[in-house]
């Protein structure tokens, strides 16, 4: 039986894509191998959000040539729709495939054999408006599974390469998504993570919106969490934030993408709210939603972000009651406006900024696991496994450890939170009803 290996970097979104051409493989005959172990093809669906992602990609072909010999490597995603020439020249490239081209695999990969030249098959982005259905289909590392909802994006930030990578915003029909998450269902799993480029901004272009679709998939049978990805601060509607504080499916957890806790740097990033209308907005959800677990994206070290913005964003994002943060070391795009925007800020200045941000986020995350002691919550547990802890998450987004001698994976158990461990709670297993 001939082999695939499979590699996804960056977003969920490009994890429930890959998840949709493994099993294209598998329904060809196909056996899939983890990534790192000898396999007959190996498949890489990149990222590009930072160049260190394209550094990555060219690792990653690295790693199968040298663990599984000559395999066909076939490459796709955003890096290789922006880059194509690049991309083909690394060496042991056999395919390149373009965001229009990634769900046709095998309407390019001929008979796998390794050819002289490597193929490209990249369209380009404005002729993109496919869709790509895409949902995990198997219960494995992950028990919650990832549904692609929405692609593309409208917004053109001046720092992004997505809409260049994805083309347009679309989505695909209320009915298509309650359909697969009936199929999701079927294959195990309790809970569903929607995802997308720009998942607010769901159903555009086909005459529906995001509350619309939550209000449908609440009522899949079998179906026990609904999470709603990364989605931008104001697209978050205020009917929204009320429908996940009452709708006990709904997980009580957002993502909300900040980026810069400064109005100058806002303006020039061209982000699509004030800090005011950002602060204002967290207040609301906490104020309805105490418990809550809000996560942050924060790029540093963004153009003309002098030592006085930087200050003004700290003590902006140290006074915000969130609950983690994601930090993101500006990284210059080609073809993007900030690329090119004077007063570029010195890559040491970068990290040393990083790093400061980085410890406010760990700070506000042992914060926020340290107020769930001694409270009761329900545990959607995971097949990780380390040293006799299984962990699991609760509903608003907290890890927990527990005894794996006493749970198994894809259950959701009643735990009381013991205590803090670095990254990590620690519960015990209770036999009374979890507070939701």
């Amino acid at each position: 039986m001939p082999t695939v290996s499979l590699h996804t970097l960056g977003c969920k979104l490009n994890t429930a894509e890959t998840s949709t051409i493994g099993k294209q493989f598998v329904d060809r005959g196909f056996s899939v191998v983890d990534f790192g172990h000898p396999a007959d093809v190996c498949v890489i669906n990149t990222c590009s959000v930072t160049e260190r992602a394209d550094r990555e990609c060219r690792q990653m072909v690295r790693r199968a040539i040298r663990t599984s010999g000559n395999p066909f490597v076939v490459v796709t995603g955003c890096y290789a729709q922006l880059e194509p020439a690049e991309v083909a020249s690394i060496k042991g490239v056999d395919l390149v495939l373009g965001t229009k081209e990634k769900f046709d695999i095998f309407d390019h990969v001929g008979g796998l054999e390794k050819k002289l030249y490597p193929q490209v098959f990249v369209s380009g982005i404005e002729t993109v408006d496919n869709f790509g259905v895409s949902y995990t289909t198997a219960v494995g590392d992950r028990t919650r599974a990832f549904l692609k909802v929405q692609d593309g994006c409208d917004y053109n930030c001046s720092f992004c390469t997505i809409p260049l990578a994805r083309g347009a915003s679309r989505s695909q029909t209320i009915e298509a998504s309650v359909t697969q998450a009936q199929e999701l269902v079927l294959h195990g799993f309790k809970e569903i993570t929607l995802t997308g480029v720009n998942v607010g901004d769901y159903g555009k272009n086909t005459n529906a919106n995001l509350l619309q679709l939550l209000h449908e998939l609440v009522t899949v049978d079998g179906l026990e969490r609904v999470r709603i990805s990364s989605i931008e601060p104001n697209l978050l509607s205020d009917e929204m934030i009320a429908f996940v504080a009452t709708q006990p499916k709904m997980c009580k957890h957002f993502h909300i993408p900040l980026q810069s806790g400064c109005d100058e740097i806002l303006r020039l990033m061209r982000r699509r709210y004030t800090t005011t209308f950002y602060a204002d907005l967290i207040h609301h959800i906490r104020g309805l939603i105490p418990e809550c677990g809000i996560g942050v994206d924060v790029i540093t070290g963004f153009p003309g972000e002098t030592e006085a913005h930087f200050k003004a964003a700290l003590q902006f994002i140290e006074g915000l009651p969130v609950s983690y943060l994601h930090v993101f070391t500006y990284s210059e795009r080609p073809n993007t406006p900030a690329a090119g925007f004077g007063n570029q800020i010195e890559p040491k200045a970068r990290f040393k900024r990083n790093e400061i941000l980085r410890e406010i986020g760990l700070k506000k995350k042992r914060s926020f696991y340290l107020s769930h002691i001694g409270r009761r919550v329900p545990v959607l547990t995971e097949s990780d496994v380390e040293g006799g802890v299984r962990f699991g998450f609760t509903d608003n987004y907290v890890r927990v450890g527990l005894p794996a001698s006493l749970v198994g994976a894809n259950e959701i158990v009643a735990v009381e939170i013991t205590g803090v461990e670095f990254d990590k709670c620690m519960g015990r297993i209770v036999k009374e009803k979890a507070a939701a």
